[in-house]
């Protein structure tokens, strides 16, 4: 369904959830984490994507681990990026433990370019 998008952005523009989602998606393809060569979204780290009727955004993700050194940087990085998609009204992140994140969670673009196959 499309919706017209109306908030404090001045940008207005009729979008699905799921093409505002494809958005998010790219953008974070964006963001890496500065010790792996490869984008956050395909180390899966990005748990969950739920877009509300509102076009608010909350975002589930994880670190490769609790002692990562971008702990305190790469969530507000990703917010900030989410943020400023033009159709995104707001965007709030959520760093998850659960599921603990590991390899096996890494896209097959992912593996292949970290030498996992």
């Amino acid at each position: 369904m499309l919706k017209q998008v109306q908030h404090d952005k001045v940008i207005m523009a009729q979008i699905t959830k799921q093409e505002l989602e494809e958005k998010i998606i790219q953008t974070l393809k964006g963001c890496y984490d500065p010790e792996i060569p490869v984008d956050i979204f395909e180390l899966g780290l990005i748990y969950e994507i739920a877009i509300d009727d509102d076009y608010n955004v909350k975002i589930k993700m994880t670190l490769t681990s609790p002692m990562c050194p971008v702990a305190g940087s790469l969530p507000p990085e990703v917010e900030g990026k989410v943020k400023a998609i033009p159709e995104v009204k707001d965007a709030k992140i959520e760093l998850v433990w659960s599921p603990p994140w590991d390899k096996d969670m890494m896209s097959e673009v992912a593996k292949l370019e970290l030498g996992f196959l």
